[in-house]
């Protein structure tokens, strides 16, 4: 994971500077682990990896980092996590509309978010990335792990000229993704 983030870094930093400025540092092995306390979750190895590597992006920075969706600092996305999760049951009534397994990673800040699945809903693969839409029930799974979206996200930055990105730009799914699922759906 850590060479493929090692890339990401490159590219950012060569193709959108700007915006590479708005990302936090790293978080440290020992604030994760005050995290996982604070909030009672395990943080995977890939996932702690991309959160030792940058802890999201500054809270006055609206840029996109993927998918038209910001890069929300671990804290921020475990307490988004832990409101959704107490919402299930009477905001959110379809099974699988939310699930507690879900960590928002990427958010648009319209409710919607890219989340990394900590046990396989829908496909039974953990760690697979998975589209949250608020309004809506469908729950793709985009990628099937953190390592396979962040490649397809290198790919995307080895074959874009740095005048070509905009506000937005959405990361060419892995062969064989999006897979369709549907909230209310049994699993």
């Amino acid at each position: 994971m850590q060479a493929f983030l090692n890339k990401l870094d490159s590219h950012l930093a060569g193709k959108r500077a700007a915006y590479y400025a708005t990302l936090q540092p790293g978080l440290s092995t020992e604030a994760i682990t005050a995290l996982e306390k604070k909030f009672n979750v395990t943080i995977p190895a890939d996932l702690r990896a991309l959160y030792q590597w940058k802890n999201g992006q500054r809270d006055d920075s609206y840029e996109a980092f993927v998918n038209n969706s910001m890069f929300l600092s671990l804290e921020h996305a475990l307490s988004t996590a832990e409101e959704h999760t107490s919402m299930i049951g009477t905001d959110f009534e379809l099974e699988n509309w939310w699930h507690p397994a879900w960590i928002p990673i990427f958010d648009n800040g319209g409710g919607d978010c890219i989340c990394y699945d900590t046990a396989g809903v829908f496909t039974g693969i953990r760690g697979q990335i998975i589209e949250f839409w608020h309004a809506d029930n469908d729950r793709n799974t985009i990628a099937p792990d953190l390592t396979s979206f962040i490649t397809s996200l290198n790919h995307l930055y080895d074959t874009t000229a740095a005048e070509d990105f905009d506000e937005y730009f959405e990361v060419k799914a892995p062969e064989g993704y999006p897979k369709g699922n549907y909230a209310g759906e049994a699993e």
